[in-house]
């Protein structure tokens, strides 16, 4: 993967160095996760940053504030007035300059890039305080009597420049924290591939390498208790895989001959050999892990709005401390001018828009992480605030609804033959046949330990079935159309046609002898998903190429009243617009090539993982596991982040609404409060890990 730099807040942003956004100022971060990445060098600069401007700061705050603690009061009291004012100098200067200096250089370029941000507020606040300060420690007698005490002396800020500057860099350490766990959930992906295999060599010898030396049709041994490392098929041996860091089901899937297995799932008892498919980055585990990194970067829509408020919110804050700079010094106590300073740096200082720029993207990754981690693989951030206003889904049946594999489901005997005879015939014959139901008469037969024998004079006719020669017997297998001659119309055949069956007929030596009838079972989950899809009250509509009495068979079973039958694939797109043309927010699950254009053309295009590779492109998003209980926990997912989201900018906009009056002094012709810049730039740093914390409460949330 090529390291690619982006912003959280800005994905539009990237680039291939490191540095800064040129928009919010704030570090560029790794566009794909690696385990290569241990430390975040940002973060390790700002906390020894912070550590070292803290040893600094405490005795400025002992010399400014000392005197209000008894212990230490008696020693402040003899320390010479310049001399506190000096120390406070040299102790504040490199908390400013070289802790801050970081905070300070991005302040500077939204200046020159007239890209104003959270940093031009807080170098506007440091610099003013920490430049008023040393300006009337060189000129005490410049000023005039507005900005003096009533004792004749002025106020020096060198402590609030110091503190601020460790505060806000406090919060930036807390919030680089906060995001950097964001990550964890596909870094605990990328975790669970091991690091080496025992491949077999051409002699069949096992040889224990490195995962990156397999190479795609490399046999290898899985033991019990081990991870698969490559995604494969199973060659020889069975097993059950916990595959619940994929797909997020806990119950161990069982897996035979044939069977697909994936990267960083567990064996848990029996042993195997398997054949290497997909390798390194072509797993599924890399492409789960590469795809949700590449949309925990996308923008919501709502992210949009934020992004419009915050462009006016910086230059009306600058406004604002201007404002009431000027109404201080006018109309405010002695000393005024003073006043002025302290409450236009708090109102810089508490405003910094930092909480409004995370409150969106912070829930979209930790939400885009939890989503992974329950096989539901989301392909922007779009799609998630599009989901939770779905009302209508669109739903195929073959592979969808159903397990698209199909099975024997009955066997009727109409003479003295036995259920197993009658598929040693129907199995003995399928085998030399290339139609899609042979597969499930030669497992079925497989299954029950029935040997069978090769057909001879083997004839298909299409579009009615199959003749041939077994044991001297003249045997057919096929519909009603394969026997014109004979009476078919029986009331079993009826009975199984009822429930959705296809129904097929074995003649032995030109007689009926036996009944059997093959469906594609439904899966296990669907009955609980469409209904908790129905209790949110999401309209079903099931959209299929079968005929209409299967359609409405399965449709009946699982409650669904709205059905399309005998619909071409080229149709099924046509279906969607109309649904959206009647206002609908539709979202149409699908597995086939046959569903490619319905899923591209609906609102939210949901692809069963176990689909093909065309309909999971054009789908928003992949059900790892491909069964709709995805879509139930899709859903509540969509629904919890969008919550959350919405969590954080009430807390953003409230806590600006709330402090920048209080910072400006509002409060003080009414109770003589005033707010001091440290107690702003603590409150300013603990919004922003605030809005952190609420979106990291995403990692816990049930779906």
């Amino acid at each position: 993967m090529s390291n690619l730099y982006t912003c959280p807040m800005h994905p539009e942003i990237i680039q291939d160095t490191p540095g800064n956004c040129p928009i919010c100022g704030m570090a560029l971060e790794k566009k794909n996760i690696s385990l290569e990445e241990t430390e975040n060098p940002e973060l390790k600069d700002f906390s020894k940053r912070f550590w070292v401007g803290l040893i600094f700061c405490i005795p400025i705050l002992i010399l400014t504030m000392g005197g209000f603690v008894p212990i230490l009061n008696s020693y402040i009291e003899k320390i010479n007035p310049t001399v506190s004012s000096w120390a406070q100098l040299l102790l504040a200067t490199p908390v400013v300059f070289w802790s801050g200096l970081p905070l300070l250089q991005r302040g500077v370029k939204s200046l020159q890039t007239r890209k104003l941000n959270m940093f031009t507020l807080i170098l506007l606040g440091v610099s003013v305080a920490y430049f008023y300060s040393v300006f009337l420690l060189l000129f005490p007698n410049f000023f005039p009597a507005e900005f003096k005490s009533a004792n004749g002396g002025v106020e020096l800020y060198f402590e609030a420049a110091a503190v601020i500057t460790i505060l806000v860099l406090m919060g930036q350490v807390l919030e680089l924290r906060g995001r950097d766990s964001t990550s964890s959930a596909l870094k605990s992906l990328l975790n669970l591939a091991p690091k080496m295999a025992h491949r077999l060599n051409e002699n069949g010898e096992e040889e224990k390498v490195p995962v990156d030396k397999i190479i795609a049709g490399d046999l290898i041994r899985i033991k019990p208790g081990e991870k698969i490392p490559v995604d494969g098929i199973i060659k020889e041996g069975n097993s059950s895989l916990d595959e619940s860091m994929i797909t997020g089901e806990p119950i161990p899937v069982e897996k035979t001959n044939n069977d697909k297995v994936i990267a960083g799932t567990l064996n848990k008892s029996g042993s195997f050999i398997m054949t290497a498919t997909h390798v390194g980055s072509d797993t599924m585990l890399a492409q789960i892990v590469k795809q949700v990194a590449e949309s925990q970067r996308s923008k919501a829509p709502i992210q949009k709005v934020v992004d419009t408020v915050a462009s006016y919110f910086v230059p009306t804050v600058i406004s604002i401390a201007i404002i009431t700079f000027i109404i201080w010094s006018l109309v405010g106590p002695t000393p005024a001018m003073t006043y002025g300073l302290v409450a236009a740096i708090s109102v810089l200082i508490i405003s910094c828009p930092c909480a409004l720029g995370l409150a969106t993207p912070m829930s979209i990754m930790v939400g885009m992480g939890k989503g992974a981690q329950n096989g539901l693989l989301i392909k922007d951030a779009e799609s998630i605030e599009q989901f939770e206003k779905v009302n209508t889904l669109v739903v195929d049946k073959t592979g969808t609804l159903t397990k698209g594999k199909p099975t024997v489901t009955e066997i009727v005997s109409l003479s003295n033959i036995e259920a197993k005879d009658i598929i040693f015939y129907a199995a003995s014959l399928e085998k030399a046949s290339e139609h899609p139901l042979a597969s499930a008469f030669i497992e079925y037969a497989k299954n029950n330990n029935i040997d069978l024998e090769n057909p001879v004079d083997f004839k298909a006719e299409i579009g009615k079935g199959i003749t041939g020669v077994i044991n001297n017997k003249k045997i057919s297998l096929g519909s009603e159309k394969l026997f014109p001659d004979l009476n078919t119309d029986l009331k079993e055949a009826d009975t199984l046609k009822s429930k959705g069956q296809t129904v097929m007929y074995l003649g032995i030596d030109n007689e009926i002898k036996g009944i059997v009838s093959v469906s594609d079972p439904i899966k296990e989950s669907t009955q609980t998903a469409i209904n908790a899809l129905q209790k949110e009250g999401i309209e079903i509509v099931m959209v299929t190429g079968d005929n209409s009495k299967t359609a409405k068979a399965v449709a009946n079973t699982l409650g669904i009243t709205q059905v399309r039958s005998e619909v071409l694939p080229q149709n099924k797109h046509a279906i969607i617009k109309e649904l959206k043309d009647k206002g609908k927010i539709v979202a149409m699950a699908g597995d086939g090539i046959n569903d490619a254009a319905a899923l591209a053309e609906a609102h939210i295009g949901i692809a069963m993982g176990t689909g093909t590779d065309i309909a999971i492109q054009s789908a928003n998003i992949t059900l790892v596991k491909g069964d709709l209980l995805g879509i139930v926990k899709a859903r509540k997912l969509s629904q919890n982040v969008m919550q959350n989201i919405r969590q954080n900018l009430i807390l953003a906009f409230a806590y600006n609404s709330a402090c920048i009056p209080i910072a400006a002094g509002v409060l003080y012709p009414f109770i003589g409060l005033t707010l001091n810049p440290m107690i702003g730039a603590l409150a300013m740093s603990l919004s922003s890990v605030s809005v952190v914390g609420n979106a990291l409460r995403l990692k816990s949330v049930s779906i």
